[in-house]
């Protein structure tokens, strides 16, 4: 802890950047896996396909993709790119099976009485289906932004920079209070941003704060 209070400007600096490297991917795999996943909800085949290619993608180790890339895409081997690129990949593929299911959670009742107002497929898509799938693809967004948040920590063998770095230097020069003090900023971040987009689900669903009222106030008067 001493390592730590006495860097805190080290330690922005270094958090800054691992935000960067794990909120990124985590804008761009969202905004590749709702359609993907919409698109693949209802035809069984796809859904299957998609499923599978995603569990491929994912079992594939971190460090690994980060080495890899660069012979696959324009980039040197300390290009933080790399680790933008290949979180965004592990992103997808664990959102794009999550989008799916939060769609299937979405009470037929609603679907019903979309359809029944002339909501065209699309517009009932949009409008009701994935406004009512918030709260699950949320507990999936929390899920990835942890893990991204750990990943990228695995970018500083490599030399990308994040608070990953206090590992490697502080493994390198035998300074065990500078790993401890690396371990705990990136716990300290991930809480907060997992808190962050909790409460961000909350402010996007403001009819489930309303029910759940409602139905306290109706069990204050049947009492």
């Amino acid at each position: 802890m001493r390592y730590l209070f006495t860097h805190l400007d080290k330690a922005w600096e270094l958090t800054v950047i691992h935000l960067w490297l794990s909120l990124l991917p985590l804008v761009l795999g969202l905004v590749i896996a709702v359609p993907l996943g919409a698109l693949v909800h209802r035809t069984t085949v796809l859904r299957r396909i998609t499923t599978v290619v995603a569990s491929i993608v994912f079992t594939i180790p971190s460090l690994a993709l980060f080495v890899v890339l660069p012979l696959i895409i324009p980039t040197t081997i300390l290009d933080p790119t790399n680790v933008i690129v290949a979180l965004t990949l592990y992103t997808v593929a664990l959102l794009v099976r999550a989008v799916p299911e939060a769609l299937d959670a979405v009470p037929p009742a609603a679907l019903d009485a979309a359809t029944a107002v002339g909501y065209k497929p699309l517009t009932r898509v949009l409008k009701v289906e994935l406004p009512l799938a918030v709260p699950v693809l949320v507990a999936s967004l929390r899920v990835v932004a942890v893990t991204n948040i750990s990943m990228v920590s695995v970018g500083s063998v490599i030399g990308i920079g994040g608070l990953g770095t206090w590992f490697t230097d502080g493994y390198q020069s035998d300074k065990s209070d500078q790993i401890i003090a690396g371990i705990i900023a990136i716990f300290v971040l991930a809480v907060v941003v997992d808190t962050l987009i909790m409460l961000a689900g909350k402010a996007a669903t403001p009819w489930i704060r309303a029910g759940k009222v409602g139905r306290r106030q109706a069990k204050a008067e049947a009492k």
